[in-house]
């Protein structure tokens, strides 16, 4: 016998972004889409196991939803208006079909230019990604409650100007790719490395996911460099997946990694990428340098070979482009190989990151390695209490108690 509650599970995961998309185009108001779509879920979770599980449940639910929309839009007092609006943006002709996929039409969305590029990203997340208010305050590094009402904020603010959730024309896709880029990049964070200490520690869906819209968002536009430079940088760092969590569930760092189980495809294409943007011979942006130092590390067989005079040269690029405090950090740790720790914890003290989980294993690194062995204690303990992931405080936690002293 079927399990419904399986179905319902599996349907939620693969058409929860298509069915929304879906209605925010004929609808035009995304809050209501969202809700409407939730109520199809729970109406399916009352009457499947009744019923039985339709033979087209994405149809279904879009079907459901629609219906529910509309009855809806009849009971409130601006309804006559309100329908109209959405038949505007039903009746909007497809923009050309240069954006085929539901989940990325959604994207380019929400990454509507006249929200603030923080509000967007944050918002697009929530909605299209599918990431808590918790794992998006943790990719932005702020109180969870505060990132819960800068959603909220965004969503007044479409609400309060009317801006139209219609789905972007080509000449909208310059103005708002830059948003697009970032979610995308925060959706492969998430997967990377997961923030959530319930979940697994590298979630490959959300990996996989990301770097299918991203190698779409590049056939839209092939001659932009920061595209390119993005979806470098998830290849290169997808192909490090197998070997970054070990048998026993532990993190495993690049300096430990079995490189012999690194994905030779992957890097072979990221590294083409890398060099077709340098033959191209324009100022790189941000993605592209972060390639560039992945390029660096997954051309080294061993981590005695890697070139971190290279890696610090493009840190020093990076630093011109984005001068936040989590670029300083990691060129930081850079600097430590090819300087030595104490030129390297000078640099890291002065960070504002202190409610930042690798920002106190960095300095617990450093200060284990000049010797520090008590303070170096204490950085742990701090790195542990603030990790997102079980595979992370495992390591964290087998480094401190590696320490000698008391």
């Amino acid at each position: 016998m079927t399990d419904v509650g399986e179905v319902i599970t599996r349907v939620h995961h693969e058409e929860w972004a298509r069915v929304i998309a879906t209605l925010a185009r004929r609808l035009g108001d995304l809050d209501i889409a969202e809700e409407m779509a939730a109520e199809a879920f729970a109406t399916a979770v009352e009457r499947w196991p009744v019923d039985g599980v339709p033979p087209s449940p994405g149809a279904w639910l879009t079907t459901t939803a629609h219906r529910k929309a509309i009855d809806r839009l009849r009971r409130e007092v601006r309804r006559e208006e309100k329908h109209r609006e959405a038949l505007m943006v039903f009746d909007t002709p497809e923009p050309l079909g240069v954006i085929d996929d539901d989940r990325l039409r959604l994207v380019f969305t929400c990454c509507h230019p006249a929200l603030a590029m923080e509000a967007r990203i944050a918002l697009t997340l929530r909605m299209v990604g599918g990431l808590t208010v918790p794992e998006i305050a943790r990719a932005f590094l702020v109180e969870e409650n505060a990132m819960g009402r800068r959603i909220t904020r965004a969503k007044a603010k479409i609400k309060a100007a009317k801006i139209p959730y219609g789905v972007p024309f080509r000449e909208d896709i310059p103005a708002r790719v830059i948003g697009v880029l970032a979610v995308l990049y925060l959706i492969f964070n998430e997967g990377y490395l997961a923030s959530d200490p319930e979940k697994e520690a590298v979630r490959g869906e959300l990996t996989a996911e990301a770097i299918r819209l991203t190698r779409l968002v590049r056939d839209l536009m092939p001659a932009d460099g920061e595209v390119a430079g993005l979806l470098a940088l998830m290849l290169l760092t997808e192909a490090r997946r197998t070997a970054r969590v070990s048998a026993s569930g532990e993190l495993v760092t690049l300096g430990e990694q079995d490189r012999g189980a690194w994905d030779r495809e992957l890097i072979a294409e990221g590294h083409a990428l890398v060099r077709a943007r340098l033959a191209a011979g324009q100022a790189p942006g941000r993605y592209q340098i972060l390639a560039a130092i992945n390029a660096v590390h997954t051309a080294a067989r061993d981590i005695r070979d890697t070139d971190w005079s290279q890696v610090v040269a493009l840190y020093d690029q990076l630093v011109r482009v984005d001068p936040s405090p989590i670029v300083r950090l990691n060129r930081a740790i850079a600097v430590a190989e090819l300087d030595g720790p104490q030129v390297a914890l000078a640099e890291v003290d002065d960070l504002p990151l202190e409610g930042y989980h690798a920002f106190h294993a960095a300095r617990a690194d450093l200060l284990r390695r000049l010797g520090r062995s008590e303070q170096s204690r204490a950085a742990y303990d701090r790195a542990i209490g603030l990790a997102g992931n079980t595979a992370e405080a495992a390591y964290l936690i087998r480094r401190r108690d590696q320490l000698s002293g008391p």
